[in-house]
């Protein structure tokens, strides 16, 4: 920081006779993170300045020393070349003004700040959306490809985490993808919602030069432009849209992870982890942790920390711009980088992952759901076929075993129904499963349209 400040340097500088306080030129300054914006900023004034040179307000010289110059920038970023950044840019809009030397003079001539930041929110929102909706894509492909390697294979479906039916573990997994199809969805249906362009709107009342302003979305990529410019530059819902999508997605993967967290255990043992997304314990040498499944459970609550926290930004704001909204960017830089990783993360675990389904036990008490069916298809009504066939589970569960140890005769004194020939088919897991036969259901062949359908929904 400088020892003092000529606030006439300043593009609003004329009106005041004091540099600011650097006390708040530090608390307001925004350049070391809004720096990240520099693409969508060199971008949207390559379109501001052929927007002027089409309305006659810069000649053709000016124009190409805009477009020079911005480009030049542009591939020095792209190069990997930071921003020269001084002590006395207060933002990245600024420092890219100033680096365009004289010709930088002309670009801002129909434009304000307001609408130019929103301009680079919409576009990063945009970029950003699709580029998770990408990762998701990557991560679904991944339980996708391991649902098919899983087959027919069982495991206990539960709930309560109490065992509870026989599912294939295909079906579990399959669950997951569906979790994530809809977060892709959002993603992408977010990215619309950023899909327009707030430039031409000014500070509020719109621009006062003749400026193409459809054109000018047109050349950015961007379908339509605000029909109030108020709202234009006061709007945040395409933000709130995105940090929202990225919220409900990083939940879903604090869910997956703690299952990881639980097939990993020794009761479960129905995943080993590679040691490469493993962690050990600094003293006891036998450990392996599943860390990073449980990073993702931790780091959900960034995400939607830093939701509830733009939410409070924008809580009550008056119309128009107010520099509040300075917060929204530094919020969703945060989601995005979070999300982003942890998609990324999880879908290369588990693409390294091996899955040890645990099976399902002849005659396990899994299966009394299905004997009550039986029952019912018998004609016994349903609440007394579930007391019947309670009465068999406890007498299972009082010697120790599963519905194997209670003989023909233990099971004809509970209904006349239970024949033995009915019994050996009601006593098979698999057969179990497959009777499990609506649509969306854990039948093998109900399972297999779900993958059918999944390849669809991925285009692949």
């Amino acid at each position: 920081m400088p020892d003092s400040f000529d606030g006439t340097s300043k593009i609003w500088g004329g009106r005041f006779r004091q540099p600011p306080d650097p006390r708040f030129f530090a608390y307001g300054r925004s350049v070391e993170w809004d720096r990240r914006l520099a693409p969508q900023d060199i971008r949207g004034s390559l379109a501001h300045a052929a927007s002027l040179h089409a309305a006659g307000i810069i000649d053709d010289a000016q124009a190409r020393a805009l477009r020079e110059g911005l480009q030049a920038l542009a591939q020095r970023l792209a190069a990997g070349e930071a921003l020269a950044i001084t002590a006395q840019d207060e933002d990245v809009h600024g420092a890219i003004e100033r680096l365009l030397g004289p010709a930088g003079e002309y670009l801002h001539a129909g434009r304000s700040r307001n609408d130019q930041v929103a301009l680079d929110f919409h576009l990063f929102c945009k970029e950003s959306a699709q580029g998770l909706a990408g990762l998701a894509h990557g991560l679904q492909a991944a339980l996708l490809a391991q649902a098919e390697a899983l087959g027919e294979a069982l495991c206990p479906g539960m709930t309560h985490l109490q065992e509870a039916q026989p599912v294939l573990f295909a079906h579990q997994i399959m669950a997951y993808f569906w979790m994530f199809e809809r977060d892709r969805r959002r993603l992408l249906w977010a990215a619309d919602q950023a899909d327009r362009s707030p430039l031409g709107a000014g500070a509020l009342a719109g621009a006062g030069l003749p400026l193409d302003t459809r054109a000018t979305a047109k050349a950015l990529g961007l379908s339509d432009v605000y029909p109030n410019s108020i709202d234009a530059v006061s709007d945040r819902d395409f933000a709130l849209d995105l940090a929202y999508a990225a919220s409900l997605c990083a939940l879903h993967l604090s869910r997956l992870g703690e299952e990881i967290v639980l097939w990993a255990s020794r009761p479960f043992d129905w995943i080993q982890l590679p040691d490469a997304f493993s962690s050990g314990s600094s003293m006891m040498p036998q450990k392996k942790n599943p860390d990073a499944a449980e990073l993702l459970r931790g780091r959900a609550g960034r995400v939607v920390g830093r939701l509830v926290g733009l939410l409070m930004v924008l809580k009550g704001l008056p119309l128009a711009y107010v520099r509040d909204l300075q917060e929204d960017k530094e919020a969703l830089f945060e989601i995005v980088d979070t999300l982003g990783d942890g998609l990324e993360l999880t879908a290369a675990m588990l693409q390294a992952a091996t899955f040890t389904p645990p099976g399902v036990a002849q005659g396990d008490l899994m299966l009394a759901t299905e004997l009550a069916d039986y029952l019912v298809r018998q004609g016994v009504p349903f609440r007394q076929a579930h007391h019947l066939v309670g009465q068999a589970v406890r007498t299972a569960v009082e010697r120790g075993g599963n519905f194997l140890a209670l003989s023909r005769e233990d099971w004809l004194a509970i209904s006349s129904h239970f024949t033995s020939r009915a019994l050996g088919e009601l006593m098979d897991p698999l057969r179990a499963a497959s009777r499990r036969a609506v649509e969306g259901g854990t039948a093998p062949a109900r399972v297999r349209e779900q993958i059918s359908r999944a390849h669809a929904a991925l285009g692949v």
